[in-house]
């Protein structure tokens, strides 16, 4: 193997080593944890700590897609979104539209 060859190669390891962890295959039900999900709605969307927090199982992936981009916007703001647009700055567009698909094929 020449050193032009190996270094290719060593350029392609390198980059594939740092790629960087969004542009990975993202975990939903970790994310779920993760990102303090858990601590309002329950277990896996069903089980809200209040009454007044929905349930996001079962719910349109349209429809969670869109609240979680109005509350981080600012755009849907209410006394019970002011403790999820406290965390919405740390979930990205893809992390969103993760975790509206994997909440969205959950049973209700």
């Amino acid at each position: 193997m020449t050193i032009h060859n190996r270094l290719i190669t060593y350029i392609g390891i390198l980059a594939i080593a740092l790629t960087p962890f969004a542009a990975q295959a993202l975990d939903a039900p970790a994310l779920y944890h993760e990102r303090t999900c858990i601590a309002c709605h329950g277990a896996n969307g069903r089980e809200p700590v209040m009454d007044e927090y929905p349930k996001l199982a079962g719910q349109p992936e349209q429809y969670l897609l869109t609240q979680m981009k109005d509350i981080k916007s600012g755009s849907r703001s209410n006394a019970h979104s002011m403790a999820m647009k406290n965390v919405m700055h740390l979930i990205s567009d893809e992390e969103m539209s993760v975790l509206a698909e994997w909440l969205a094929k959950l049973p209700e």
